[in-house]
């Protein structure tokens, strides 16, 4: 399973270090390796994440997130996205913004002789809002999934009075709407505050849209009726967000399915937000940047979710969705101090991989207390 899961992987990495050597030589292969490892090794709890919402589609869908969906990761968000924001902050031509990044100006200078801003520091300059957009959005996931009541809980001196307040209606996009505020009065500059408050909304009406979108046609119409995929599986949910319970799993087909499979693409994209912006703290060229993190760490962390989906690991470590999903709170929170802070993408990742380790360590030790409940020896005893 492992070779079948991963072996495009493989040999796309392959390919893809030949085409860094073929642009830049033994530095590009070195820069597009570092960036691919870095991707891969902090961006599990995307992975995890992932996997919780890639479980409840079909077979089909599964396969667009693993083709189509690597696709939009790749050139979408590490090589069009960039030239998009440049594009429209700089004031510049799609040819002129491309153009641009390729031929940055000399020894890493910020800006060219002529004055002109470089390309990283245009998409540099545009990072508060980007910020707002992808920490709000996260933060709405993190907040519809420690409001919903579920069991098992992990953190429970806290999830359950988080479950207990939880229980008024719509108090997750208060709560957003009130981060949102206090970030863009306390951490935006004067200039920029009105647009970091528009990128904010706009992430939470995304979230809000397309979320509720995959949640109704989940639940209606003749022709998107969804599959059951069997009563011995266990966590369908009440949206997107990840809420689980204990009927059967829902597969998501038809307009359901592609709902779904646009909210992982969304979802996938906040995740990545920072990263690109980071990467340009190891080189400049969008070009290894989009090889680097696209093709070697977006492929990579979508091989991971199909093992975390056909492996069931999410149903094996009960514990693990739950890190994930702080670990996210813990990113949404990074990306709204990143409106004036410059958090290294470093920290966020070693955050990330705190709770997830945390939770699967979790985990183990109450599957072995179960091993220990159901033994013959502790029966008798």
């Amino acid at each position: 399973m492992i070779a079948r899961i991963f072996g495009l992987s493989f040999v796309v990495t392959i390919i893809t270090l030949v085409v860094a050597y073929l642009y830049m030589g033994w530095t590009g292969l070195a820069l597009c390796a570092i960036l691919g490892i870095l991707e891969v090794s902090l961006s599990f709890d995307n992975a995890v994440i992932n996997a919780t919402i890639l479980e409840r589609m079909t077979a089909f869908w599964q396969r667009m997130f693993l083709t189509v969906g690597v696709l939009i990761a790749v050139f979408g968000m590490r090589l069009l996205f960039p030239l998009l924001i440049v594009w429209i902050t700089g004031g510049l031509d799609p040819a002129e913004a491309l153009r641009l990044a390729t031929n940055p100006p000399p020894d890493g200078q910020s800006h060219f002789a002529d004055g002109r801003p470089s390309y990283e520091t245009i998409l540099t300059e545009a990072h508060p809002q980007i910020a707002a957009f992808g920490g709000m959005f996260l933060l709405m996931l993190f907040l519809n999934f420690v409001l919903t009541d579920r069991e098992p809980k992990w953190l429970t001196w806290l999830e359950h009075p988080l479950a207990k307040i939880g229980k008024l209606e719509q108090l997750p996009v208060v709560l957003a709407a009130l981060s949102l505020v206090l970030a863009a009065e306390y951490l935006a500059a004067d200039g920029i505050r009105s647009t970091v408050l528009i990128a904010g909304i706009l992430g939470i009406v995304t979230y809000i849209t397309v979320d509720g979108l995959s949640s109704l046609f989940m639940s209606d119409g003749p022709d998107d009726q969804p599959a059951q995929d069997g009563a011995a599986e266990d966590g369908a949910g009440e949206s997107a967000a990840g809420r689980r319970g204990p009927t059967p799993v829902t597969k998501a087909a038809g307009k359901a399915g592609f709902f779904l499979f646009l909210y992982l693409e969304v979802l996938d994209a906040s995740f990545s937000f920072d990263g690109v912006i980071g990467a340009f703290a190891i080189t400049s060229d969008p070009i290894i940047i989009a090889l680097g993190l696209g093709f070697i760490g977006a492929m990579f962390v979508r091989s991971i979710t199909i093992y975390l989906v056909r492996k069931g690991t999410l149903s094996e470590y009960r514990y693990l969705e739950h890190g994930a999903h702080w670990a996210i709170g813990a990113l949404a929170v990074i990306l709204l101090l990143g409106v004036e802070y410059e958090i290294d993408e470093i920290v966020t990742g070693l955050v990330g991989v705190a709770f997830i380790g945390a939770s699967l360590a979790s985990s183990i030790r109450a599957n072995r207390r179960d091993a220990q409940r159901k033994s013959p020896s502790s029966v008798n005893a």
